[in-house]
């Protein structure tokens, strides 16, 4: 079971692909794309994934990093797509992708006898967990915790106000472009053909002309069916009105913000159900979003606002002992949602996915988030109607050989990380090692420091 990507491999696949007919053809690499390519190779059938640049480039790699339990769909009283969140965050962290999630303390700071209202829906989230079946001992009962207890938590937080706080659990992902990656090369493992720099110009229902980015040449593949997962770019292949959001976040130094291994949930001051999230990496460093914000542009890779900068920065700053200022953000990053155009504001909008079909036959699956992933994959490729052998990827652990760490060129990440990028990971030049496979990108001076050395790698490599 061969589950290495690289750049001998890419060549070889790619030069197959136009030779065959695939049961499958997916376009996006994505946690979607990569999802269904799983999906349908774990069911026996030949598949072939077309990704414009490279693994989680788009919305996949700007994500909270969080495997969600479903909670804030809870709340607005869609209990069926918080019952199948809690079920998917479980498969993920017990059964999938153990290796590549954690479990996530979250404090809910109190600053006044209050927080009953907030505490019952963190006993309604738990009884999801029980329903779906996660063991305590991997997403323990919340709990309220004392004043003492919650700065032991959180050191940064500001004392003055603070009565004590709700200890609550989620999942976290150890990186969401870590996750695709596993995705793809487990697929791999299953014979899927994982292509990258082919970018799509035409798309059929039986197949798609694309072009190799890296020589120009064109080619054709021709499919059975033909999946669109490109996310917010789904519109540009097929007719589909989608109603992308802005969610930004921000980098800076954890302990800048006085903050250990515990998250932390702010609540935004004046908004009812609405909160701002400081999580703590593996790193060092942590990330401070969220923000839901509609958007009607949609580049390659967005750009975080002035205007969600000083929000997230005040925002923070309600609840910690010091103020945090932009000399405090050493990098930034923005994804945007596919949500499904409806009425009302982007962050009351489904996050319930959908599979449509075009007059030409495509199948574009949009909507729905990272953590249900899976259940959106199985559902596009039960569309096909190509095969009567049920969903597998409950049941199927994914890949993750990680090297033994030597010596270190960035936090969190040594040469030999680099070395297994390449040969293993389908890192094709320095982006992908900087932005994807690492993510030594997302600190400008990280960057600037790693880049060199990055290159010697790749070019011994």
């Amino acid at each position: 079971m061969n589950t290495s990507l690289n750049a001998d491999r890419r060549e070889k696949d790619l030069e197959a692909a136009q030779q065959e007919v695939a049961d499958v053809l997916v376009i996006g690499g994505g946690v979607t794309g990569t999802g269904v390519a799983l999906d349908a190779a774990s069911r026996g059938l030949k598949v072939t994934l077309l990704e414009a640049h490279d693994l989680a480039f788009g919305t996949s790699r700007w994500s909270s990093k969080l495997v969600h339990g479903g909670l804030r769909y809870l709340a607005k009283g869609d209990v069926r797509l918080a019952h199948e969140s809690a079920v998917e965050r479980g498969i993920l962290m017990t059964r999938t992708a153990p290796h590549l999630t954690r479990t996530l303390p979250m404090l809910f700071p109190l600053h006044a006898d209050a927080g009953h209202f907030v505490m019952s829906g963190f006993r309604a989230g738990n009884a999801l967990r029980i329903a779906a079946r996660t063991p305590a001992d991997v997403l323990p009962a919340p709990r309220r915790v004392p004043r003492h207890e919650a700065l032991a938590l959180v050191p940064g937080l500001d004392s003055a106000k603070l009565t004590g706080g709700l200890l609550s659990y989620d999942g976290q992902l150890v990186d969401d472009a870590r996750l695709v990656v596993a995705l793809a090369r487990t697929a791999a493992g299953y014979g899927a053909k994982v292509l990258t720099r082919a970018k799509v110009v035409t798309l059929q229902g039986d197949g798609a002309e694309a072009v190799d980015t890296l020589t120009g040449a064109t080619f054709t593949v021709r499919a059975k069916a033909v999946i669109n997962a490109t996310g917010v770019w789904a519109g540009t292949l097929a007719p589909v009105n989608l109603r992308p959001s802005r969610g930004s976040h921000l980098v800076i130094d954890a302990r800048t913000a006085g903050l250990t291994g515990t998250a932390l949930t702010i609540p935004v001051p004046g908004e009812r159900n609405r909160f701002a999230l400081l999580l703590p990496q593996a790193n060092g460093r942590a990330y401070l979003g969220l923000t839901d914000v509609p958007v009607d542009d949609i580049p390659d890779v967005p750009a975080v606002p002035e205007s969600d900068v000083d929000f997230l920065l005040a925002t923070a700053s309600h609840v910690l002992q010091r103020n945090l200022t932009r000399d405090d953000v050493i990098g930034s990053y923005a994804g945007l949602r596919p949500l499904l155009q409806a009425e009302g504001q982007s962050a009351d909008l489904s996050r319930h996915h959908a599979v449509l079909r075009a007059p030409n036959g495509v199948i574009t699956i949009v909507g729905g988030k990272l953590t249900t992933y899976r259940r959106m994959a199985a559902d596009a490729v039960n569309a096909t109607n190509l095969t009567q052998i049920p969903c597998r990827t409950k049941d199927i652990r994914l890949v993750d050989d990680r090297p033994a760490p030597t010596t270190p060129i960035a936090p969190g990440v040594t040469e030999a990380d680099v070395v297994h990028a390449i040969q293993h990971e389908g890192a094709l030049d320095a982006d992908d090692v900087l932005d994807r496979r690492t993510r030594i990108g997302l600190v400008p001076k990280d960057r600037e420091k790693a880049a060199p050395e990055i290159a010697k790698l790749l070019a011994n490599a």
